[in-house]
Formats: structure tokens, sequence, C-alpha cells
């Protein structure tokens, strides 16, 4: 299905189960088919699993307008607005958090029941005062670092099934990670910590124990900064913990999500 944004780009998406609304957002060079264990356990759960493709990703349009953070938080917005979301979980892993990240810093948690990160510090450059960022890359690398290839994003393989369909996807619609360097640029250059201190819905941050991006210690960190905040580490799992070890994911997402109200 297509959703068609303000600034003309053609978003596409699933739209399976019914009852309360999560949309999933995918990290940066990623395709939605990531979380395919995910919206089939969100599904038999009882709840309505939209899955978006974003800008330059996936099946979505390629383009080069709106290459930043702040357009593809509004882009969350206008998936929300169109759909006539009440009260939707936001699920997102890696760049997917940090657009949750952004469109609560324009439009607050007012119609959000609840915020889950997978795997994305909400600072992506280490300095004097944050030492959970990206590796080790600090500001005199910034932006070189992000022009290297940023190595594996993964400790193990990802499931067998869910491979098959990312590659499907990869091969039909290719990312191209030239056309889309300045949203890792905006995206890397962003810091969160001012809204998730502000944020006053329950956060669940869930780190993979074992990854290659980040120091999985950010988690809990992060989670004390929210009022409501929880932090959940999921061992010999990397980056795209949610595809590495689904089923470890798969319950502490559920977890979660049982003790929230219901919109």
């Amino acid at each position: 299905m297509i959703i068609t944004t303000s600034d003309h780009v053609r978003l596409d998406y699933t739209d399976e189960g019914e009852g309360q609304p999560v949309v999933i957002l995918t990290g940066l060079g990623g395709a939605k088919e990531i979380w395919r264990a995910q919206v089939s356990a969100l599904v038999s759960a009882g709840y309505r699993v939209i899955n978006v493709d974003a800008r330059n990703q996936g099946a979505s349009q390629h383009t080069a307008k709106g290459l930043r953070i702040s357009r593809h938080g509004m882009d969350l917005a206008e998936v929300i607005d169109k759909l006539h979301l009440v009260k939707p979980i936001l699920l997102g892993n890696s760049m997917g958090a940090a657009t949750i990240f952004a469109y609560l810093s324009l439009f607050g948690d007012a119609n959000v029941t609840a915020v889950i990160d997978l795997d994305q510090s909400p600072k992506m450059i280490n300095d004097a005062d944050w030492k959970f960022g990206f590796k080790d890359v600090t500001w005199a690398e910034f932006p070189d670092f992000f022009r290297m290839p940023l190595g594996p994003s993964t400790f193990k393989h990802i499931d067998d099934d869910t491979y098959q369909l990312v590659t499907a996807a990869a091969t039909t619609h290719p990312y191209d990670a030239a056309l889309n360097e300045p949203s890792l640029f905006d995206h890397a250059f962003a810091d969160w910590r001012d809204v998730i201190r502000q944020l006053n819905v329950p956060l669940l941050v869930m780190a993979g124990g074992e990854s290659p991006y980040f120091n999985p210690e950010f988690a809990a960190v992060t989670a004390k900064m929210a009022a409501h905040g929880q932090s959940v580490i999921i061992p010999n799992a990397g980056h795209i913990l949610m595809a590495e070890q689904s089923a470890a994911t798969n319950a502490a997402l559920l977890s979660f999500l049982e003790k929230l109200p219901h919109a």
C-alpha cells in the first residue's frame, strides 16, 4: 500500500491485523521485511501492525528530497494522520527509532501510547559527556567517519525465513547509499536526549548484547532519562536484534506491551 507525503514522496507500507496500532520503522538502508517475526507475533497478539519503508528505502520512492531526520519525523506524522491512528505504539530500530524521536520533538507524545527503541543511542557522537555513541566516533571524525563502510551490523546470522524476504526486497528495490548519504549525516548529527527527558509515555530501550555499533549499557542510561523508562539487553544479538534473536526480542516486546494501557 502507498501513502503520498506532503512533499509528494510515495511511502510503501503494509497494514495487518486489528486492534491497537503499532507503527514499525526500519533503520537506515533497511527494508520493512526485516520485521517478519515481529509482525507475525504482534498480529497474533491482537495488534494492528503498520510496517513502513522510509523514503529511499525498501519499496518506497527513491528521492533527493527531504533527506533529513526532521522530514522522516514528518513522514511518520503523516502516516499517523492519513491512517487516522489513535494512540499508536511506535517501534523503531536504529534510524527508525531516531525517526520516532524526531516525530516526538515536533509533535510531542499526546497521541502516542508508548515508544520502543531497538539499539539506537539518542546521541551518535561521543564527547566529554556522552560515551555511548556509535562505536568510538568523535566530533573530530564527523562527518568523514560516516563516508567509510560502517562494518557488519549483526553478531549472528538473521533468521533464515527473514533473510530470504530481505534478500528478495533488496534485489527488487536496491538501496542507494550514495543518494541517501545526507540522511545518514543528519541522523548522526542529532542529539535526542532532551526529547527523551520530556517523554511522558512508557519507553522501552532494547539493546543487542553484542551490538557492533553501540555499547549495550546505553540502554539503561537512556531509559533512566525518561519518566517511565525501562531497558532490556538481548544476549547474543547485534544491532539487528529483532532478526538475530527474534524469539527473545518478541518475548521482551510482548511483555512490555501487555502492561500498557489500551487506546
